[in-house]
Formats: structure tokens, sequence, C-alpha cells
């Protein structure tokens, strides 16, 4: 096979030649004036992802890259968990996080009277730290 030999697997579409008279009026669908009216227009890459970037009014669809963890507060904990043990797979089967939930975050609002267990996988916030540490709590 040689290169005058080679043919496309699809055939090329013919792009609409617009804005030269006929049935769609003076401007043919490219409104007045300013670059996206003119032949050979080109808006360059990047006013366009810097365009792209800016939030809309109805909801912002860019999501953030670094997800936040999944949120418990301490008190829910003790009226939900049947286990003193604190890690993903116990909170998993209490049904308090979900399964697509990445981090976990253990925050201190509440009172508890059980002595927990926390697990290396599940995070905890200062307060609550001081709090089990004044009870005199292990961490896994």
């Amino acid at each position: 096979m040689q290169l005058h030999q080679l043919r496309p697997k699809t055939k090329s579409k013919n792009k609409k030649r617009i804005g030269r008279g006929g049935k769609r009026g003076t401007y043919s669908g490219r409104g007045q004036k300013g670059q996206s009216s003119r032949a050979g227009r080109k808006i360059r890459p990047a006013q366009r992802d810097l365009i792209q970037r800016l939030p809309k009014f109805r909801g912002f669809r860019n999501k953030s890259l670094n997800s936040k963890p999944a949120i418990i507060n301490i008190g829910d904990l003790e009226k939900k968990l049947k286990s003193d043990i604190i890690n993903r797979q116990t909170l998993l089967e209490a049904g308090l996080i979900k399964k697509s939930d990445k981090q976990v975050k253990i925050l201190g609002k509440g009172d508890f009277k059980k002595s927990f267990q926390i697990g290396n996988d599940v995070k905890v916030s200062k307060k609550l730290e001081d709090k089990l540490k004044a009870a005199g709590d292990k961490t896994a």
C-alpha cells in the first residue's frame, strides 16, 4: 500500500456555507458585526477556557477536584452504632455513610457515654480528639 492508495473510512461531510445570501436573510444566522459574523473567525482557545471556568447563574457545573469527606457527629454514632469500633465497615453497616464516600470525618458535636475505638480509615476532628483523650478512649 502506498500513500496515494489511502482512503478515509467515512466520507467527508460538506459544511454548509453561511453568509452568502439565500433563504436565511442578509445575516444568514451569523448576527450583526463582530468577530463571529466575519469570514475566517477564530475564537482563541485561551479565551474560551477562561470563559468556561466562570460560574453561571443557575448552578455551577464544574465539580471540585478534591472531594469533601462525609461528616458524622459523635452524638449520632452514640444512637445508631451498635459496636464500639468505628471504621468504614461498621459505618456502612449502620447506614451512616454511602459506599461512594471516599473519606469519613467524625466531629465532636454531641455527647457520648460509650467508649469508642477508632480505626485508621476514619478522620477525627481536633475537638473530638480532645474529648476522647479526656474520656480515656483509644484510637486503633
